[in-house]
């Protein structure tokens, strides 16, 4: 079966960026610095302690991320939200509100002319989050 995984850019934050994810959504972080990675060599100094490649993984839900930015830079756009489907009401509020901390919350948490509790935010990474939870579906 093919699936997506959302793959996130950062300029140097990236650690951070994901440890914050951990806090707020649980699960196991595994980082490689480019330090502890083959193209070591190959990169300036100031690149050692950046992020080559990092996975968050908490039963099916997977963020993976980087620090490799492009020769253009980091471009933030407007284009991809993450979306959490969530298990239960007191999950969604609990995402929401750790998510949420120092960022935007765009839409709050509401329940949905569909029936759904719904709501979503930009963190204080630029990146943007659309919550869900249907007690229907349980």
């Amino acid at each position: 079966m093919t699936y997506i995984n959302s793959y996130l850019t950062f300029n140097g934050n990236c650690s951070e960026a994901m440890q914050f994810y951990k806090d707020c959504l649980g699960g196991e972080l595994t980082l490689q610095t480019i330090d502890e990675s083959p193209l070591a060599d190959q990169m300036p100094q100031r690149m050692k302690d950046c992020i080559l490649h990092a996975t968050l993984t908490n039963g099916q839900l997977v963020i993976m991320a980087s620090d490799m930015v492009g020769e253009k830079g980091l471009i933030k756009g407007t284009a991809v939200s993450l979306m959490l489907n969530c298990s239960s009401e007191e999950e969604i509020r609990q995402y929401y509100s750790s998510l949420s901390e120092g960022g935007k919350m765009t839409h709050p948490l509401e329940i949905s002319f569909w029936g759904a509790l719904f709501g979503d935010l930009t963190d204080k990474y630029g990146n943007q989050w659309i919550l869900h939870f249907d007690k229907n579906q349980n």
